[in-house]
């Protein structure tokens, strides 16, 4: 989880939500890491999330990433919990809990769905508060400087 908060922090540095997501094999090797680039690359797909699993499906040469963990700050919304599944992650471990865009205990429940062929297995709250403090952090920030980047005080 740290380097994904470090993933999360840098995002809100340039700008981006912060959120952050890591991908290890089953050895705990980092095959991918990657913060929000939404704004950056003007691609609103741009989630942490997915760009670590495209990362890391290229750097294995698999479309399937069976036997990794995907460690994200933040409850992934419907879009990234979907794309957790269709790459058969086997470990989802989040931070944050999102209860106004999260689509894993919250909103849709993308795993609970009859269409859901994979089911990660899913570990909530862990450095729920730090990864809580950064994005408290970050959306303050931008409503007291109108929007500027952030910066870790």
């Amino acid at each position: 989880m740290r380097r994904a908060l470090d993933e999360a922090a840098n995002a809100a540095r340039h700008g981006e939500v912060p959120v952050g997501a890591v991908i290890t094999d089953q050895h705990g090797l980092v095959l991918a890491a990657a913060g929000n680039a939404v704004e950056a690359r003007r691609d609103p797909t741009a989630h942490a999330e997915i760009l670590a699993l495209h990362e890391a499906a290229t750097r294995l040469g698999e479309k399937y990433l069976q036997g990794c963990t995907i460690t994200v700050t933040l409850e992934p919304c419907p879009l990234c919990a979907a794309a957790i599944s269709l790459f058969r992650i086997k470990h989802l471990v989040f931070g944050a809990y999102d209860p106004k865009s999260g689509g894993v205990v919250h909103g849709p429940r993308v795993f609970d769905h009859v269409t859901c062929h994979h089911k990660p297995a899913v570990t909530g709250g862990v450095e729920e508060s730090e990864s809580a403090a950064l994005l408290k952090g970050f959306f303050r920030s931008r409503r007291d400087r109108g929007g500027s980047a952030f910066t870790l005080d």
